[in-house]
């Protein structure tokens, strides 16, 4: 049997329908906790190709310090590093993947890596590309 989860409306009639003509949500900021914006982002996700460590957008050091408030310090095991919408990262962020990277290599598990062309180019020289926010 299967559950059925309501469906609610909106102020704009039916669920799923169109909003009216030139309604627009407008721009989203999303907040951290100390309440400045969150450029970037770091998870860790489960997927059905397994443990997934994901980076997006402009990956600074309050993204990273996020990421180690909700999981910890230590590399996780992951299979996979999905960073290909990275936009920029901070020295904090390539740190955290190249322990990740290193913590897999001592197990010697493969890791899959789906990276942007900016994560890319820090992966092969490191010193292009970086700014400061650790």
């Amino acid at each position: 049997m299967q559950s059925r989860r309501p469906v609610r409306q909106d102020s704009h009639g039916d669920a799923g329908a169109a909003p009216p003509a030139g309604w627009h949500a407008g721009a989203v900021t999303v907040l951290g906790s100390d309440g400045s914006a969150v450029r970037g982002v770091v998870r860790l996700l489960n997927t059905a190709d397994g443990r997934a460590l994901c980076l997006a957008g402009e990956v600074d050091g309050a993204a990273v310090d996020s990421f180690v408030r909700r999981y910890g310090r230590e590399p996780m095991r992951i299979d996979r590093i999905d960073a290909g919408s990275v936009t920029s990262l901070s020295d904090s962020a390539v740190d955290l993947v190249l322990d990740h990277l290193d913590a897999a290599g001592r197990a010697r598990r493969a890791v899959v890596l789906q990276l942007s062309a900016a994560m890319e180019q820090l992966l092969t020289d490191p010193a292009q590309g970086r700014h400061s926010g650790r």
